[in-house]
């Protein structure tokens, strides 16, 4: 059964604090929120491991951009959860807390993903 990203992050818990940046900020992630993104990380890096595979094989290319699109929909996903995971707890604290300096990290963050 395939779950959305809202409902993932709602039953993993991901709405502990999970800033990480250069000053010194980490991440609160619960240890079941970590297993989560870690196994889809290997999940994501078995899918990479596949398509070198390919081309080690010569596999014909478009099979090769199936799999590829398949990679980017995974971090995609991968980007979502961890986003959302994001909102609900750093950003809202540091709202809460009066550091709007945050909103302006988030457009620069959310920037950065629209590119992709």
């Amino acid at each position: 059964m395939k779950h959305d990203h809202n409902d993932e992050a709602e039953d993993l818990g991901m709405i502990e604090p999970c800033c990480s940046d250069h000053s010194g900020r980490t991440s609160h992630h619960s240890e079941k929120v970590k297993k989560s993104l870690v196994n889809r990380l290997n999940r994501i890096e078995g899918q990479i491991r596949g398509v070198k595979g390919l081309i080690e094989k010569d596999t014909y290319c478009d099979d090769v951009i199936t799999q590829i699109s398949a990679v980017q929909s995974a971090l995609n996903s991968f980007s979502k959860v961890l986003l959302e995971a994001h909102l609900k707890s750093c950003v809202t604290e540091r709202i809460q807390d009066n550091d709007l300096e945050v909103v302006d990290e988030l457009l620069v963050t959310i920037q950065k993903l629209m590119k992709k």
